[in-house]
């Protein structure tokens, strides 16, 4: 089984994960957005990239900040613009199967 990509960096970066970890907490704790917002355009940049791990660990995050299976899949859909079928194609399965799945506490 890969490991996660994540989990290697903790394992052989740790102090630069910490500070990277720090960094996003910042970036996400501002008060201009919220936090459903605020998935929703990071989920659509990162399928703009074609980074369909950051989509996939991103999808439940942002249906327990409240964004609705359509919502998730019309920001990955808007990267049709300035990417093409590269994020859609690589990434919107994963999301829609990601949020499907996730589990919100209410």
């Amino acid at each position: 089984m890969e490991k996660n990509p994540v989990d290697i960096m903790i394992a052989e970066a740790p102090e630069l994960f910490d500070a990277y970890s720090e960094m996003s907490k910042t970036v996400f704790s501002s008060k201009g957005l919220d936090e459903k917002t605020k998935q929703l355009i990071y989920m659509a940049m990162r399928a703009a990239e074609g980074d369909a791990g950051a989509v996939k660990v991103h999808a439940p995050m942002a249906k327990a900040a409240g964004a609705t299976r359509d919502e998730v899949k019309e920001a990955i859909l808007m990267t049709l613009l300035v990417s093409g079928m590269k994020g859609v194609v690589s990434c919107l399965p994963a999301a829609l199967v990601a949020y499907d799945q996730a589990k919100v506490s209410k």
